[in-house]
């Protein structure tokens, strides 16, 4: 018996319940923390048996603690929720989350019956889902940007408007400039003024430093992690690269996350030499798309090389004035502005890890992504290096056309 499938079916037959449905998700998040905690997983490193525990506990923690949760986007500046000890809860790790229950499509379609475009991301379709239905409980704030995701700030608008929920949108420049620098770094100033008034305390300028100083030390440790990727392979799912994203975006800042880069920088240096064949990613892995699963899954015949989203910015943050330093960091990340930029880092990026081949996942919805597929696949060509590109649904599974993806993806792989 599939348990998760049955616990998912237990769900769905409640779904008018939202008090049961909250209990029956934090029950289930409960579950898995404590499987994972008891029975490792032997064929993965020790980083990803830390991480694994970690991100579940996060989603847990922020769902029980609503009245010191903010829901994020993943590109929101979370360090100073870290200094002010409060929670985030980003919902594209949430949206994963329910998609890993099984329960995306109810959501998906809750939403869309609600009056949601169904070309809207399904990342935002399923947490707008859950908030419908009142799964989800109120927040004190809501933060987002206004950069690369182009659904971001219309969801969020329309979750803070049903909640009756204060939201801080930062608008990030497209350009740097120090006038830009300033415009962002003014917002910031104003939107901790905003957090400060809600949850009723005082941001503590040199717990900002310190959090911006780990953040440092682990983007040291990010940089070293790359250097030996070229040459070391490191056994993982394909939900480890993207168990990364809390760490190398919502959670960077915390001594959790430098612990875990510590950890995966000894697992690295510690692992056998690379062998097989290393694919890099573009964007976004689809962790639940079965041949990609089949395929990359602990195997060390194709492995994966990493992803372009756990590197869109390497440099360190101005730690004497932290809120000219995070904005400098949103307006220059890799995925911010003119395509060029994202293209000129994952240049950098395939020549340092030098891999065997590049797939780009277009998920749907996802407009920069798919609309840059093709200036990507022809640096792939002027770097001799095979390319492919696939559509379909990170979060809906119901959008994968899976015995067109097994097709293309094997005639790939053999040709690598």
């Amino acid at each position: 018996m599939d348990v998760v499938r049955f616990y998912s079916n237990i769900i769905k037959r409640n779904m008018d319940k939202p008090e049961k449905i909250n209990k029956l998700i934090n029950f289930g998040l409960t579950t898995a923390y404590y499987y994972v905690s008891i029975f490792k997983d032997k064929r993965g490193p020790n980083s990803l048996h830390y991480l694994t525990k970690y991100c579940i506990k996060s989603i847990k923690d922020s769902l029980e603690n609503p009245q010191n949760s903010a829901w994020v986007n993943i590109f929101s500046p979370c360090e100073f929720l870290i200094a002010l000890d409060i929670k985030p809860l980003f919902i594209e790790a949430y949206s994963s989350f329910m998609s890993g229950f099984f329960i995306e499509d109810y959501l998906i379609d809750t939403a869309e019956s609600r009056g949601i475009a169904n070309t809207l991301c399904s990342y935002h379709k399923t947490f707008i889902g859950a908030n419908e239905l009142k799964i989800l409980k109120k927040p004190e704030f809501m933060l987002t940007t206004s950069s690369i995701c182009d659904a971001n700030v219309p969801t969020f608008r329309y979750l803070s408007k049903k909640q009756n929920v204060p939201l801080y949108i930062i608008d990030v420049p497209y350009k740097y400039s120090k006038e830009a620098v300033a415009y962002v770094k003014n917002q910031l100033i104003e939107m901790v003024e905003n957090l400060e008034e809600v949850f009723k305390r005082k941001l503590d300028l040199d717990k900002l430093r310190e959090v911006v100083k780990i953040e440092n030390k682990t983007r040291t440790l990010i940089n070293k992690y790359l250097n030996y990727l070229k040459e070391k392979t490191l056994l993982v799912p394909m939900t480890f690269e993207m168990y990364m994203l809390f760490a190398s975006h919502i959670f960077i800042g915390s001594k959790e996350m430098l612990k875990f880069y510590e950890m995966l920088l000894d697992d690295i240096k510690n692992a056998p030499p690379r062998s097989g064949k290393s694919i890099f990613f573009v964007h976004l892995l689809p962790i639940f798309e079965k041949n990609f699963q089949d395929y990359f899954n602990f195997s060390n015949k194709f492995h994966i090389a990493g992803s372009d989203l756990n590197f869109d910015y390497l440099d360190e943050i101005d730690e004497k004035d932290p809120f000219r330093g995070i904005a400098e960091k949103l307006i220059l990340n890799t995925f911010n502005g003119e395509m060029e930029r994202k293209v000129t880092r994952i240049r950098e990026l395939i020549e340092k890890i030098k891999p065997d081949g590049i797939i780009q996942f277009c998920h749907l919805g996802c407009k920069q992504s798919i609309g840059g597929t093709f200036i990507i696949k022809d640096l792939a060509t002027k770097m001799g290096i095979p390319f492919l590109y696939l559509d379909g649904d990170c979060v809906d599974k119901r959008n994968n056309q899976v015995g067109q993806n097994r097709t293309r993806l094997e005639a790939f792989l053999e040709m690598l």
